[in-house]
C-alpha cells in the first residue's frame, strides 16, 4: 500500500525537514495564487450555507407548503422540515467517504469544481418544486432528494475549500487566510438573513407563501456560476503536487479509510469530538434561532432577524482579526477560550434571550456568536493541520462530515423535540454546554500549528522538537515544553536524526 510505505521515506537528517515558507518567501505569482485560491474557496462556501440560511430562515414558509398533511397538524410540519434539514447530512458521511480519497488521488481543484456545480443546481431546482396542495406527497419527496444531493456534495465541499486554501496560504499567515473562508460562511448565513428578512418586509407574509419563497433558491444558480469561473481559474498547490509525485496517494476510499484508522485513529478521534461543539453551536445560533426566537418564545420574527443580521455582521468584521491573531499567539489560546465559554456561558445566554427584552436578546445572542466566531476564526487553518498530505483532504472529509451527520444536522430537531417533550425552554443552553464540554476536551489534545509547515508526510507539529533543537522559533512553543513526540510520530522524528 503506497500510503504506509510512505512512512519508509520519511527525510534523514534535520537539513531535510519540510520548509517553513513565510509570506515574504512568496514570489508575485505565488502571492496572487494564493489570494485566488481564498477567494474561490470562500465564494463556494459561502454559496453553501447561503443555502443552508435560506433554508433555516424560510422553514415556516417550507413547512407549510410541503409537510402540512392535515388541517390540525401542529407542530409537526415544522419538526418534519427540520428533520428534511437533517437528512443532508446523513449523506454527508457518503459524500465525505467518496470526495476526499478523490480530492487526495486526482486534485482538490477537480472536486472543488464538481461539488460547487452540484450544490448550485441542486439548491436551484428547490426553486422549481411544486407544493404539497399541487402533487401532494411527491412534493416533499422531491424536496427530500435534492437535499440529499446537496448533502452529498456539501461532504466534499468545505473540506475541500479548508484544505485548498491552507496549502496555499503561507504558513505565518494561514490563520489570516482560512478566516476568509469562515468568512465566507457568515457571509452567505448574513446574505441569506438580509435577503429573506427583506423580501419578507416588502412582499409580506401572503406574498412569500404565493411564491416569492423561491427567489432565494434561485439565486444561488447565478452565484455558483461565479464560483464555477472562479474555480476554473485556480491552480493546485505545491503541497499537494509534490506530495501525488512521490506515490502518497490513497487509492480508493476503502483504502483512504483503512488507512486513516490503522495509522491516524486519534487524529480523527480529535476532529470529530471538536466538530460535535462547532456543528452544534453554529447550526444552533445561525440556523435554529429564527425558529427558537418566534415559534418556542413567541418574539417578534422581524425583530428576532433583525437582531441575528447584525449579530452575524458584527461576526463577519471580527472573524479576519481574529485569523490573525491566532497567527501571532496560536490557534490553541483561542480555541480553548471559545470552548470553556460555552462551557460556562451557554446556559446564561440562553436565558437572558427570554427575559430580558431586546437587550436582553442582544446580550444573549451576542455572547453565543462571539464564542462561536472565535471557532470559526481558527478551525479552517487548524483542522487541515491535523493530517499529513497525503490523507488530509480524506481525513479532514470523513472526520468531519461524520460528526456534522450526527450532531450538526440533527442540532435543530433535537432541540426541538426536547422542548416539546419537557417544556423545559433553556434546552438550547444546556445542549450547547454538554456540546463545549466535548470540544474543549478535544481541543486540549491538539497541538500548536501556527506557523507550521503543511508539507511532508507528517502530521504539522510533530517535528517540533527537531526544530527547536535546530534554533528555529515557533509560535507556542519552547524547547522546555515540548514533549517527546509519542507512537508513530516518536518514530518519524528518530528516522530523521538516524
Amino acid at each position: 500500500m503506497k500510503l504506509l510505505k510512505a512512512k519508509d521515506k520519511t527525510m534523514t537528517t534535520q537539513a531535510q525537514l519540510p520548509k517553513i515558507r513565510n509570506e515574504a518567501d512568496f514570489t508575485p505569482e505565488e502571492k496572487k495564487q494564493a489570494r485566488k485560491s481564498v477567494a474561490g474557496s470562500a465564494i463556494g462556501n459561502a454559496i453553501e450555507w447561503f443555502d443552508y440560511g435560506i433554508y433555516g430562515y424560510l422553514i415556516v414558509y417550507i413547512s407549510q407548503l410541503f409537510f402540512t398533511f392535515g388541517e390540525d397538524a401542529g407542530a409537526m410540519p415544522r419538526i418534519l422540515a427540520f428533520s428534511t434539514f437533517a437528512i443532508s447530512f446523513i449523506v454527508r458521511p457518503l459524500g465525505g467517504m467518496v470526495l476526499g480519497p478523490l480530492g487526495d488521488r486526482i486534485g482538490r481543484r477537480t472536486i472543488l469544481i464538481f461539488t460547487i456545480v452540484m450544490i448550485s443546481v441542486s439548491t436551484a431546482c428547490i426553486a422549481l418544486l411544486p407544493t404539497f396542495e399541487q402533487v401532494g406527497y411527491l412534493a416533499p419527496a422531491l424536496l427530500v432528494l435534492l437535499r440529499m444531493v446537496q448533502g452529498f456534495s456539501a461532504g466534499g465541499e468545505y473540506a475541500g475549500a479548508a484544505v485548498f486554501m491552507s496549502e496555499h496560504a503561507p504558513d505565518n499567515k494561514r490563520g489570516k487566510y482560512g478566516s476568509f473562508l469562515e468568512f465566507g460562511t457568515l457571509a452567505g448565513f448574513s446574505a441569506a438573513a438580509i435577503l429573506c428578512t427583506m423580501l419578507t418586509l416588502v412582499v409580506g407574509e401572503e406574498g412569500m407563501m404565493a411564491g416569492w419563497w423561491r427567489l432565494p433558491f434561485a439565486l444561488t444558480l447565478v452565484l455558483g456560476g461565479i464560483a464555477l469561473w472562479m474555480r476554473r481559474h485556480l491552480e493546485e498547490s505545491e503541497t499537494f503536487t509534490d506530495d501525488s509525485s512521490k506515490g502518497n496517494t490513497v487509492s480508493s476510499a476503502p483504502q483512504a479509510l483503512r488507512a486513516l484508522l490503522v495509522e491516524y485513529p486519534w487524529q480523527l478521534l480529535k476532529l470529530f469530538g471538536f466538530i460535535v461543539l462547532v456543528n452544534v453551536a453554529f447550526y444552533l445560533v445561525l440556523t435554529y434561532m429564527p425558529s427558537y426566537l418566534t415559534a418556542t418564545l413567541g418574539h417578534d420574527a422581524t425583530q428576532s432577524n433583525l437582531t441575528l443580521v447584525l449579530i452575524q455582521l458584527v461576526m463577519i468584521a471580527l472573524i479576519v482579526p481574529l485569523g490573525s491573531l491566532s497567527d501571532r499567539i496560536g490557534r490553541k489560546p483561542l480555541l480553548v477560550t471559545a470552548s470553556a465559554g460555552f462551557v460556562l456561558l451557554s446556559v446564561p445566554a440562553v436565558y437572558l434571550m427570554q427575559v430580558g427584552g431586546l437587550w436582553g436578546q442582544l446580550a444573549g445572542i451576542g455572547t453565543l456568536g462571539l464564542l462561536l466566531v472565535v471557532l470559526l476564526s481558527t478551525i479552517s487553518s487548524a483542522l487541515p493541520a491535523l493530517f499529513p498530505t497525503s490523507v488530509r483532504y480524506s481525513g479532514f472529509a470523513i472526520g468531519y462530515n461524520l460528526s456534522t451527520a450526527v450532531f450538526g444536522g440533527t442540532a435543530a430537531v433535537a432541540n426541538e423535540t426536547i422542548i416539546g417533550a419537557t417544556g423545559n425552554d433553556l434546552v438550547p443552553g444546556w445542549y450547547l454546554m454538554g456540546a463545549g464540554i466535548i470540544g474543549l476536551v478535544s481541543v486540549l489534545t491538539f497541538r500548536e500549528t501556527a506557523g507550521r509547515s503543511l508539507r511532508g508526510n507528517l502530521i504539522p507539529g510533530s517535528d517540533d522538537r527537531l526544530r527547536l533543537e535546530r534554533g528555529e522559533k515557533l509560535v507556542g512553543a519552547s524547547k522546555r515544553r515540548t514533549r517527546p513526540t509519542p507512537s508513530k510520530e516518536a518514530t518519524q522524528s528518530k528516522e530523521m536524526t538516524s
